[in-house]
């Protein structure tokens, strides 16, 4: 098999808040953005990437899951515990001081994990885990 990651996908709450943001904030580029039925669908990825993207989506536009699958997807993305997304950096700390001075939630300042690498937290505006490790 010739098997690539192309995309995954993470929920967002609201388009606005979410280009703030990964466009505005994280510095990545807008690949694609698709508005069907006053929903929309954000393909991002950091710049200068070939690889994989992230497809920033609406979670109500999922087919096939119902009110209540729904309601339970909201309540976890307000707690924060419904998707993870990991990024690296080269310089952990510089990153982590531009991101500290704004308006996100720090959930872990850099520190060494037992586990051998050194990394940070964040949440996005949807609650979306960002673990931000950094890279040797």
């Amino acid at each position: 098999m010739d098997l690539l990651i192309h995309q995954t996908f993470l929920p967002h709450t609201g388009p606005a808040a979410a280009l703030a943001f990964y466009r505005d904030l994280l510095g990545f580029e807008v690949l694609d953005d698709v508005g069907y039925n006053g929903m929309h669908w954000l393909t991002v990825r950091p710049p200068g990437q070939a690889g994989p993207s992230i497809v920033l989506y609406p979670p109500e536009a999922t087919p096939g899951i119902t009110d209540d699958e729904r309601r339970s997807i909201a309540e976890m993305m307000a707690k924060g515990s419904y998707a993870t997304l990991i990024l690296t950096t080269v310089d952990l700390d510089g990153t982590f001081g531009l991101l500290q001075g704004h308006d996100i939630e720090i959930v872990q300042e850099p520190a060494a994990q037992p586990y051998g690498i050194r990394d940070c937290a964040v949440r996005d505006p949807a609650g979306n885990l960002l673990r931000i490790q950094e890279r040797r």
